[in-house]
């Protein structure tokens, strides 16, 4: 069985995301979403918050595993089992920065390879960051995210005002 780890904070998971999961899944058996605690990013869903709405958003793909994790990332890819790491690149500049995770984890774990996938063109321009931000000023998120994450921002909004 093939299988890639897809880590990141997913603070939330959007359209972006599942996109890059739904292709993966055509090359691998299993992709794992690994979902990072990462509380230095200072996240707005709890880890544990953040794997439900990645769960309840990918519920249709078959083979797709959602776990969250805090340790060294390729331990957590050796403990699972996993050939390769995915990452996605939106744009030029999302480069730099993933060559030298690349770099770092082909060196810890020379037996992993790094994949690289740019998401659909018109999911390119989206980032977690941005959809948190459009949310919080009561923007319309229909076009980025799936349902069940509108909602859970919609009710952060709620409860944060």
């Amino acid at each position: 069985m093939t299988t890639v780890v897809y880590p990141g904070t997913f603070d939330p998971i959007t359209f972006g995301h599942v996109d890059l999961i739904e292709r993966a899944l055509r090359l691998f058996d299993r992709v794992i979403i690994a979902v990072a605690h990462n509380a230095g990013k200072g996240p707005a869903f709890n880890v544990e918050q953040r794997c439900e709405l990645a769960r309840a958003a990918l519920a249709e793909f078959e083979g797709a595993i959602v776990l969250p994790f805090d340790n060294l990332l390729v331990e957590f890819l050796r403990e699972h089992q996993a050939q390769a790491l995915l990452r996605g690149l939106r744009a030029v500049s999302d480069f730099e920065y993933e060559f030298q995770l690349a770099s770092m984890n082909r060196h810890l774990a020379p037996e992993a390879e790094t994949l690289f996938l740019t998401p659909a063109e018109q999911f390119a321009f989206i980032s977690s960051s941005l959809v948190k931000e459009v949310a919080a000023l009561g923007g319309d998120v229909t076009p980025f995210v799936p349902p069940v994450v509108k909602a859970a921002l919609e009710d952060l909004r709620t409860r944060s005002r």
